[in-house]
């Protein structure tokens, strides 16, 4: 693949750049009675989940109809305070494999996000200056794996869609990504990115 023709390289956090606790929680919740994967489609298709990411609905909000959506064993409070630490950390050599980006490409995040994680993001984790652009749902009003998601994202930044290089850990928002244009790649924690960003020839490998 020509790498010339790339012009941004878009990450999503949650995932890739940052440890999340939340799947496996929710999990244990519901009795570990059904998949990771078929959580994540429960996830993203759950129209209390689609209200608060997109900004349309508060913390309090969320947390109530949740937990009667999907018959979640904890009250408000607690299901809130367990929620917003889902975010763990940045994966160890996230920061670094940002910096060994060339800056002729152009860094941006496209997450789906809230109000309760994306300051942890920003501040704790430091991602607010290691992009050049943030697009994150509760703010811009849009929800992966949405096609005008993508489409949004397209428009503001100026590129055409096929010079977009987005990065995420799930596959249907990789499959929405790529229905616009991007070349769109699944991957999981930053060694997974690191070497899709080689096979791209966005970076070189690192040094020993």
């Amino acid at each position: 693949m020509n790498s010339n023709q790339l012009r941004v390289i878009l990450f999503d956090l949650g995932g890739v750049l940052v440890e999340l606790t939340g799947v496996p929680r929710l999990l244990s919740w519901l009795g570990n009675r059904i998949t990771p994967e078929e959580l994540w489609e429960m996830w993203l298709s759950s129209p209390v989940v689609r209200s608060f990411e997109t900004g349309r609905s508060g913390p309090e909000e969320f947390a109530d109809h949740l937990i009667r959506e999907m018959g979640l064993p904890v009250n408000r409070d607690e299901f809130i305070r367990e929620f917003t630490l889902w975010p763990k950390r940045s994966f160890d050599g996230a920061h670094n494999l940002l910096h060994r980006l060339s800056p002729t490409y152009v860094r941006a995040t496209l997450s789906n996000t809230n109000v309760l994680h994306w300051p942890r993001y920003m501040g704790e984790m430091g991602f607010s200056h290691a992009f050049d652009h943030h697009f994150a749902s509760h703010l811009i009003g849009r929800i992966k794996p949405d096609e005008d998601a993508f489409h949004y994202v397209v428009d503001k930044l100026g590129h055409s869609a096929s010079a977009i290089l987005f990065l995420d850990d799930n596959e249907l928002n990789v499959i929405g990504a790529r229905r616009v244009g991007m070349r769109a790649v699944c991957v999981k924690g930053v060694r997974e990115a690191e070497q899709a960003l080689l096979r791209h020839g966005v970076i070189d490998a690192a040094e020993t």
